[in-house]
């Protein structure tokens, strides 16, 4: 703690000395001594406002350091526990980090401080979904999707209530993290109608275009799902995600010549976002072009090691091409690691050790674990099918 000095008068006290002190003769004058020289007084230090590290907050959050985001925020909540945008940032954080507990906390105690701040229920909202989407044991957050609507139905009242431009844009968020729960919740049709909802109430979006892209390729309709995709390329051209994604599907439905120059432009327009770069390995991959496909897809995982187990299944499929299959059976268990809900990814995996080469032995008891794990995600998975038959039963 810094010590302010303080100024103390000293009073000179003096005694009258009568007829004595005139008897006395005038003593010498005291030695004169140097003056100790003043010590200055210490500068005073101003706290820095909560303000300014909830900017810091913002600016580390935009750049994706969520760790310096995390300190920020939090330093600012603790300067001013009722600031509201320290408690938004620093829940948004906490869940970034996956801190999901500590997020639903936060973002509750803005909720009691704010209750019509719509963004803290969405950010709540949010935190259930992802809280869901992490859990190892997803039947010990089972109702974490019902409490995300729930949410959202109390953010729906407070929208309704706004009005002209604030309403509908309010609105369109409600909306739009309903379509993302009801995604998780396997219902596509009306995660569909939720995304509509939103791209209606704010139609020059291009993450709700996405997003109705997105559930249209989910749901095995490739036509309207290019048709949604493009329509948010234009809406945004810079979105590194839209292009990415966008030039994945024309890829697919066959267009490569259409789909390598959207790839590269988007890992052009971001070249340390994984989801750009890797997305143009697979475009590569699937033109053919092994080369790019695999200098991009390993940049990707190297950026993001942890997000897009897509990037080490094709990976995995450069690897078994090439015959590979210590580095297949390495990458396609991480896939099937990180995409547990992906038949495919296990199918492959059970396929890489179906086979063998060189000093790298078939094992067919893993071939079958792994085929019997794609049928357990989808009965009818032919490929999966097919395998278990060639490596029998038991």
């Amino acid at each position: 703690m810094n010590l302010r000095p303080t100024l103390i008068s000293l009073l000179a006290l003096g005694a009258p000395l009568g007829a004595a002190r005139a008897q006395t003769p005038p003593a010498a004058p005291p030695a004169q001594t140097a003056p100790a020289p003043a010590v200055p007084a210490a500068p005073q230090t101003r706290p820095i406002p909560a303000a300014n590290y909830v900017a810091t907050g913002v600016f580390y959050y935009e750049q994706g350091k969520y760790d310096e985001a995390y300190v920020a925020f939090r330093a600012a909540s603790e300067l001013d526990p009722r600031n509201v945008n320290a408690l938004l940032g620093l829940g948004r954080t906490q869940v970034k980090l996956r801190l999901y507990s500590a997020a639903t906390e936060t973002l509750k105690r803005l909720i009691a401080i704010d209750s019509r701040n719509i963004s803290a229920y969405i950010a709540l909202s949010q935190a259930y979904q992802q809280q869901y989407i992490g859990a190892g044991d997803r039947a010990s957050v089972t109702g974490n999707l019902n409490e995300a609507l729930r949410v959202l139905a109390d953010a729906e009242t407070l929208a309704q209530a706004q009005s002209g431009t604030d309403r509908n844009v309010s609105l369109s968020k409600v909306w739009n993290e309903r379509g993302y729960v009801y995604k998780l919740q396997g219902d596509g049709p009306q995660a569909i109608d939720a995304f509509k909802q939103a791209s209606s109430l704010n139609p020059d979006n291009s993450i709700f275009l996405y997003n109705l892209g997105d559930m249209y390729y989910a749901t095995g309709n490739l036509p309207l799902a290019l048709d949604y995709l493009q329509q948010a390329v234009i809406a945004d051209p810079r979105d590194s995600f839209n292009r990415a994604y966008y030039a994945k599907l024309l890829a697919l439905s066959g267009n490569v010549s259409a789909a390598r120059p959207e790839a590269a432009q988007a890992a052009k327009l971001a070249p340390n976002n994984a989801y750009a770069v890797g997305q143009y390995g697979v475009v590569s991959y699937l033109a053919k072009d092994t080369v790019t496909a695999a200098a991009q897809l390993n940049a990707a995982v190297k950026l993001d090691p942890l997000r897009y187990p897509e990037f080490y299944y094709y990976l995995g499929r450069l690897n078994l091409d090439a015959g590979d299959l210590k580095s297949a059976r390495e990458n396609l268990t991480r896939a099937a690691a990180l995409g547990s809900s992906t038949p495919e990814y296990a199918y492959y995996l059970g396929l890489s050790y179906e086979r063998g080469a060189g000093q790298v032995a078939p094992d067919r008891v893993k071939a079958r674990e792994n085929y019997q794990r794609a049928l357990k995600l989808n009965p009818n998975y032919k490929p999966a099918q097919d395998g278990l038959a060639r490596v029998g039963t038991s």
